[in-house]
Parts: structure tokens; sequence; C-alpha cells
């Protein structure tokens, strides 16, 4: 709590007021009066709380209106716990989005906020906004008109988005970068070309590399790239562009052959990258003498200097028995010939690493693991990009579409962080959260804030959790 919070309170209790408390919610300070009464079913004393007024670093105590709750009309009613917990995913940024966007990072933040929930078209982005109690305290334009002013006039302000990307580079010394697409028919979008995508789809489309830190895994930066461009030199501009220096890039097979190896080196990427399995690589000696183990998998490892880089080579137990089992069914099934399955049966289980830094095999494969939970924002980006993707009509509304929605994907990782230190990953994704905290409203009865009742189960959640919405 803050120093002139603690001295007010202190001289009020110097001035003979007793039972005083303040509550924060959000960023406001508010006054009760507590007391204790006997409870007759349960049997022992509880607290009470009474409301008394807001607490003002100027004014000091502003007192509420007496209100007796009887049968009137409640004036205003808000979804509370939501918007707490997506205030809480989103407060990181504001500093820097009132920094890089000036007057109108408060519609940046409000639309990037209510993207967070799912799928929220421009035209039903004022409808999700109003929902929400207003903990921030700001009050965003929000209309269809005036949001895609702003789309256009972020995706123009590439300074802007570099100082956002710059002030998320954290001390996360490892990055996992990928490529990966969306498909557009407008023709104003020269940005829009055909070129490879996983689906084999046709259609012109519009490619991003997406940066996420390896340990926490949340996203550092976005760039958007000509839908032909896939090569690795992309990824030397995109460092260069944001000046990240020191860090070990975990890349993806797509990204692998000798010209990309070559590139990074010359532009001093540290990397590491996966072979693909017919590489010739494979036939390199390395001796598999250490060995650890990997969510109880047995794992096999060895490393051996190839050139200017170093080859880690691993063998997982459970993985080899998989492939083996496999390789053999298509083998009597015919499917596969002797030559063939002699080659995959050599490969069985084995995982096959380049790299220019040099460090044990256990941490490079611990490092490139980490891939696989990251691998899984580039959906979850992918669907918040589907808002708005058909009414999108020039180059500059799509970056300003795509840097939006690179604000919800932070925001998105920063609440499954939450659920995936308090171990409920099995139990809940981000957006269960978001509907469960639902259900807390706050009503405005003549001026007098009152918040509906917490859930026992959201309160259990909260506190597994730790993330502290709801006043005490």
């Amino acid at each position: 709590m803050e120093g002139w919070v603690n001295s007010w309170l202190t001289k009020q209790r110097e001035l003979g007021e007793k039972g005083l408390e303040v509550k924060k919610f959000s960023n406001g300070y508010y006054v009760y009066r507590s007391t204790t009464y006997w409870d007759k079913e349960l049997k022992k004393r509880r607290k009470k709380s009474v409301y008394i007024g807001k607490l003002d670093i100027n004014k000091g105590l502003i007192e509420s209106k007496k209100t007796v709750i009887s049968n009137k009309r409640v004036r205003s009613i808000w979804e509370y716990g939501n918007s707490a917990l997506l205030n809480f995913a989103m407060q990181d940024l504001v500093p820097l989005l009132q920094t890089a966007f000036g007057e109108m990072w408060e519609e940046v933040y409000a639309l990037a906020l209510t993207r967070i929930t799912g799928y929220v078209p421009l035209k039903r982005a004022n409808l999700s906004w109003e929902k929400l109690y207003p903990i921030s305290g700001i009050t965003p334009s929000m209309s269809p008109m005036s949001l895609s002013k702003v789309l256009k006039k972020v995706g123009i302000n590439r300074k802007g988005q570099n100082l956002v990307f710059k002030g998320l580079s954290s001390e996360d010394k490892h990055l996992v970068y990928d490529l990966s697409a969306i498909f557009t028919r407008s023709e104003a979008i020269n940005f829009a070309e055909k070129g490879y995508n996983k689906e084999h789809f046709h259609i012109p489309q519009v490619n991003f590399a997406l940066f996420c830190t390896a340990n926490d895994n949340l996203p550092t930066m976005v760039r958007i790239l000509p839908g032909s461009v896939r090569d690795i030199k992309s990824l030397a501009l995109s460092i260069q562009e944001i000046g990240v220096e020191n860090k070990t890039l975990i890349l993806d097979r797509g990204f692998y052959s000798q010209g990309s190896i070559k590139t990074l080196n010359e532009h001093k990427l540290n990397f590491i990258i996966p072979t693909k399995r017919n590489s010739t690589l494979y036939n390199e000696q390395i001796s598999l003498s250490d060995h650890f183990f990997y969510h109880e998998r047995l794992i096999k490892c060895g490393k051996e200097k190839h050139g200017g880089n170093i080859l880690y080579l691993f063998e997982d137990s459970e993985m080899k028995k998989e492939e083996e089992y496999t390789l053999y069914k298509r083998y009597d099934e015919n499917k596969i010939n002797s030559g063939m399955f002699n080659k995959s049966l050599e490969k069985a289980g084995k995982i096959l690493l380049v790299s220019n830094v040099d460090l044990t095999p256990e941490d490079v494969f611990l490092m490139y693991k980490k891939r696989d939970t990251v691998e899984k924002h580039y959906d979850t980006y992918k669907n918040m990009l589907e808002a708005d993707k058909l009414y999108l009509q020039d180059n500059e509304s799509l970056f300003g579409h795509l840097f939006i929605s690179f604000l919800s994907l932070y925001g998105y990782v920063k609440i499954q962080n939450c659920i995936k230190k308090a171990d409920l990953t099995g139990k809940y994704s981000p957006r269960d959260l978001i509907e469960q905290f639902r259900k807390v409203y706050i009503m405005d009865l003549d001026g007098q804030m009152i918040l509906t009742e917490v859930p026992k189960k959201i309160e259990e959640m909260e506190k597994k959790l730790n993330l502290k919405l709801f006043p005490k």
C-alpha cells in the first residue's frame, strides 16, 4: 500500500477513529469501517465491513452517499471478475503503450484487452468493452470508425511498435522463432502473395514471424513479411530491427539447410536447430555415452564438433520403441521396402540438433523442448487474427491488426502462465478462467459500489492462482 494511504490511516487513528480499513481495487483505494458480530449459525465471531467512501491523494476521504438497499433498481452493473483478470494480464503493457502511442494508447489497450476473450470484431468491440468494469479508469473511443483509424495509425507507426518490442525484451537469453501465415483475398493488400504453407493452399497469404521467450513463453515481437518470403534472412533483419543481441534462437526443423546455418553464423546469431530426418549428418559418428531423464523417459546423448558448429545427438528410449513398432508394421504390410526400413530403423528415436553454442547436451535438449509449448501460441495467435481479417482493406490496417492481436496474445499467455504455475493446466485454459470470473459483478447503487458475492469455487481458484483480484 502506498505511503500516503498509510499516513492518512495513521492520522485518522490518532484522531480516535476506530475500525477503519483501506482496500485497494485496481488503481483506487476505498475506505471501510470494520466491526465484528456473533454468527449464531456458525457459532463464532465474523467480520462485517461497511463502505464509507473513496480515498483521494489530494482530497482525502470522499464520502459516499448513504444508500438503503431495498427495492431500488440497479442503475449500473458491470462484469468485475473478468475485468480484473484481463487488466492484470495487460498491466505490464500500459507504460509501453502510453509512451509508444500517445493519445490513442487507450484504444489500443482496450481493443487488445477485449480480444483476449475470443473473437471480437470491431463492430462488437464497444459492446464487449462496456460490459467490463472500468478498473483502468480509461475512456477509449470504441466505435468501429474510431478503431479503424486506430488500426491504420498503429500500423504505420513501426517506431512505436518497436518501442513496445524492445520493452518486452526480457533477460531471457533464449528465444523461440517461427514463421506462419494468414490468408486473404483482398486485392488492396499487396503484401499478400502466394507462397509455401503447411496446408498447401494456393491462396495469397501474408507471413508473420513471431518471437517468444523460451522460459516464460511470452511473445516479444511480431514482424510481417510478404507471402513469398520465408528465408532465414528475414530472421536476421528482425533481430537487427529491434537490436536484440546475445540471444540464442531456437528454430524449427523447417529452417534447416546449409545455407541457413551459414547465414546465421555470418550474422553472429546463436542458434539451435534440428536437422531433417534425411540429413546426411546422421551418418556422423557420435557416441551416446551420456544420459539424463526427461519426464521419466531415458534420454541417451552425446555431442561432437562438426566444422565451426556442434552436433548434439539424442535417443529417446520410449520414442524409439514407438517408431520401431510403426516401422515393422509398415514393412510387414509392404508399405516400405527393405532399404527404407533399414535406414529409418537406424534413426528410430533419435533427434539430431545443430548449434553454434557449446553447452551440455541436457541443457540443449531442454531448450529445444521448450518449442513445444510456444508452438501452441501460433495457433492461438492465428485464431485472434481471424477477427476483421476479411474487412482489412490496406497494408497499414493489416499491420495494425497484427500488432493489436500480438498484444492480445501477450495477455493470453500471462493468464496461461498463472494457470501453469498453479498446476491447473489440465483443468483450465485462459478462456475457461475468463468465463468463470465473469460471474462476479459490481453494481453502482446511487454512487455506492457493491461487489456481488464471490462464488466459493472462484474464491478458491483465485487463491490457487495467487492473483488477489478481489478485495477482502
